[in-house]
């Protein structure tokens, strides 16, 4: 009796220390600074400009001009990521039509275990608007907490500070007027 009450409550702590150790790992939880992610530039001259970047290599959120950025985490494979293309690319278009929001608020795609080849194929197939870049290896994944497809960040620039996260959950948006409403409002836009 005793050895099968030990075995259990081992059984337990173990239980109990897995799940707070993988909770430690998660997602990048609001008020917290975005981590530091290395993203590949896009190739495409006009991606580059909408980012208010330019060169190729390598870029780190911060440097993208904008008072806010929308991460979207998705996946090639994903389903949910594939029905929702459509609500994003008229996302991106309620933004580019907007004078107050237009430049302000960017959206950028992250293929999470996707090749450029796989990114390239997404955003032909659901004629993706905006810039989608390659996480080949789940390098950036991880470090974003390994979410599940697809996953929205939302970071608002402030200046010379790092990125703040002010929004970040799991799944798509069906109403994309109420999401583009709670980012502006998220991001303290004026």
């Amino acid at each position: 009796m005793k050895r099968k009450s030990l075995f259990l409550i081992s059984m337990m702590f173990i239980f109990v220390f897995s799940a707070s150790t993988s909770m430690a790992g998660g997602p990048p939880q609001v008020g917290s600074t975005l981590p530091d992610i290395k993203l590949q530039k896009p190739a495409d001259a006009a991606e580059l400009k909408y980012l208010g970047l330019s060169g190729s290599g390598e870029f780190t959120v911060a440097q993208i001009k904008a008072q806010a950025v929308i991460l979207q985490v998705f996946s090639m494979y994903c389903p949910y990521c594939q029905k929702d293309a459509p609500n994003m690319n008229r996302l991106f278009g309620m933004i580019e039509n907007n004078p107050t929001l237009k430049g302000k608020i960017k959206i950028l795609g992250i293929g999470a275990g996707n090749t450029p080849f796989e990114v390239n194929t997404f955003k032909k197939r659901y004629k993706v608007v905006f810039p989608l870049v390659p996480d080949a290896d789940f390098t950036i994944h991880k470090i974003l907490g390994e979410v599940r497809t697809p996953y929205f960040i939302v970071v608002r620039m402030d200046g010379p500070k790092k990125p703040e996260v002010v929004y970040s959950k799991l799944g798509a948006h069906e109403d994309i007027e109420a999401f583009l409403s709670e980012v502006v409002a998220l991001a303290d836009m004026k």
